[in-house]
């Protein structure tokens, strides 16, 4: 629980830096660049540990990696279509999703403490984002993209292990960097050459994605998809902390108690669940 609990305050981080990227880069050239530096630096670390993979096992990581992928891709689009404040609520869905699709498809036993901290979550997420309502391109494919984060979750949930993590990101990773590359070659693959745009890459490619996914792949073979899920919902909220830090951004009444739903939501799914210890 607390190493996701510290990916989400990684990836919350981000979004300042993100911002910043995508100004100098397309938003796919950069995703390309971001999850290849990635993938190269994993597999430096352990080179040999992907090859104890079965082929099963190979083939679960490709699948984790285009569910990855097309989550990326949709929010990416997206984004360019639709407000921050109403992606990042939409993109939370997945936290309603993942126990929906757990139960329908892994037939698993989802407790009512851990729906009514999903309705939790979700009201907190909307209290922070939405101001209006409108479902548009940009709301569908975010919604598309909160759909295959929670797939994600859940195979990721079911098919991770603490031996295989390490080996098992390296490839779901591959997959996302090499899709990435492939939509984006068609228009060429365009970056700048100077060091403000290489150094928070390289960041964000070692922290917030080799480290971050590691980690992530690590915690969900200890914890169930459905309480993996609602934890990832405190990203906006530290989104939301360190855009009042870093950016300036004003700390409202909204970031308050929106926040203050999605943690709380987070301990009654922790501690009421009874579940952390082991998957469901």
């Amino acid at each position: 629980m607390v190493s996701l609990i510290a990916v989400t305050v990684v990836w919350g981080g981000t979004f300042v830096v993100v911002k910043d990227v995508t100004r100098q880069a397309s938003p796919m050239d950069f995703l390309a660049v971001r999850f290849l530096i990635a993938t190269a630096v994993l597999a430096a670390l352990r080179p040999r540990r992907g090859l104890k993979l079965s082929r099963k096992q190979l083939g679960h990581g490709v699948l984790l990696g285009l569910a990855l992928g097309v989550a990326y891709i949709g929010q990416t689009y997206g984004q360019q279509h639709t407000s921050a404040s109403m992606s990042g609520f939409i993109t939370g869905l997945s936290v309603v999703f993942t126990p929906v699709i757990a139960g329908l498809f892994l037939r698993y036993r989802i407790g009512l403490a851990t729906w009514c901290a999903v309705v939790i979550a979700t009201a907190g997420l909307g209290v922070m984002s939405l101001r209006g309502f409108a479902i548009g391109p940009g709301e569908s494919l975010t919604l598309l993209c909160a759909l295959f984060f929670a797939l994600h979750i859940v195979a990721l949930g079911e098919w991770s292990t603490v031996r295989d993590a390490h080996a098992l990101t390296v490839v779901q990773l591959g997959v996302v960097g090499v899709l990435c590359l492939a939509l984006g070659a068609p228009d060429g693959i365009t970056v700048p050459m100077d060091w403000g745009f290489w150094i928070p890459v390289i960041g964000l490619a070692v922290v917030a994605t080799a480290a971050a996914y590691l980690m992530q792949t690590w915690a969900q073979a200890r914890l169930p998809a459905s309480v993996a899920a609602i934890v990832l919902t405190l990203e906006p909220v530290f989104a939301g902390v360190f855009g009042v830090l870093v950016d300036h951004d004003e700390l409202t009444g909204r970031i308050i108690v929106g926040g203050a739903l999605v943690v709380g939501a987070m301990y009654l799914a922790e501690f009421r669940s009874g579940a952390t210890s082991s998957k469901a």
